[in-house]
């Protein structure tokens, strides 16, 4: 895989975003997601927040001419609510009292000129996935970490990444001491390796990039 590096003003804008991907990760993912875009098809990931790693991949979709989806509930994972370490009160709507990031959402697409490139579907991923019939050059799995949330993700999504597209695992960490943080996505990682249906060709920190090369999932 070719690395490909984003311009100076949207890594800017991926760093002033509220999110918790490290700007290497992000590197990883931007590489990927203009590797994917030259095969036409859109971008996905399971897992907006507040759009840091969105900005990336719509970027590299607007210089693909493809689009980027990407889909979330808007509620916040399991982590993310409040008493847990990773809650950001600025996330909460104040008058329903319940996690809205869409709003932080729009304004960070907005910030980085990019909203025209990208498709938001607010919804449960495996909803969506039920509904989705077209082929996707790239999915990058991003969203809860229980195996729950985990599994259905790559068995709705995975289905549909096209020959040669790239499938994108975040939070990987082999470690069981990570069990609530990362132990999920590693199994589903675990899983495409074992299904035979995709190839490893990249792993940066937690990120996980791998490659259809045979049928399944």
């Amino acid at each position: 895989m070719i690395a490909a590096a984003p311009k100076a003003e949207i890594l800017a804008a991926f760093e002033a975003a509220k999110g918790f991907m490290p700007a290497q990760e992000g590197l990883a993912l931007y590489s990927a997601a203009v590797e994917a875009g030259a095969l036409g098809l859109p971008l996905l990931e399971v897992g907006t927040y507040c759009g840091r790693s969105t900005i990336l991949l719509a970027d590299a979709a607007r210089a693909a001419g493809v689009t980027a989806v990407t889909v979330d509930h808007h509620r916040g994972s399991e982590e993310q609510q409040p008493g847990w370490d990773y809650h950001d009160p600025e996330t909460v709507d104040p008058e329903l009292g319940v996690m809205d990031t869409l709003p932080l959402f729009r304004r960070t697409l907005n910030t980085a000129g990019l909203e025209d490139h990208v498709v938001a579907v607010v919804g449960r991923s495996p909803q969506v996935a039920r509904i989705w019939n077209s082929p996707l050059g790239l999915v990058f799995i991003d969203g809860g970490h229980t195996d729950e949330h985990a599994t259905a993700d790559y068995e709705g999504w995975a289905p549909h990444i096209a020959p040669g597209g790239l499938l994108l695992i975040h939070d990987v960490f082999p470690d069981p001491e990570d069990e609530f943080t990362g132990q999920a996505p590693y199994r589903v990682y675990l899983r495409a390796l074992a299904s035979g249906a995709f190839t490893e060709i990249s792993a940066t920190d937690s990120l996980r990039v791998l490659r259809r090369t045979g049928a399944g999932v």
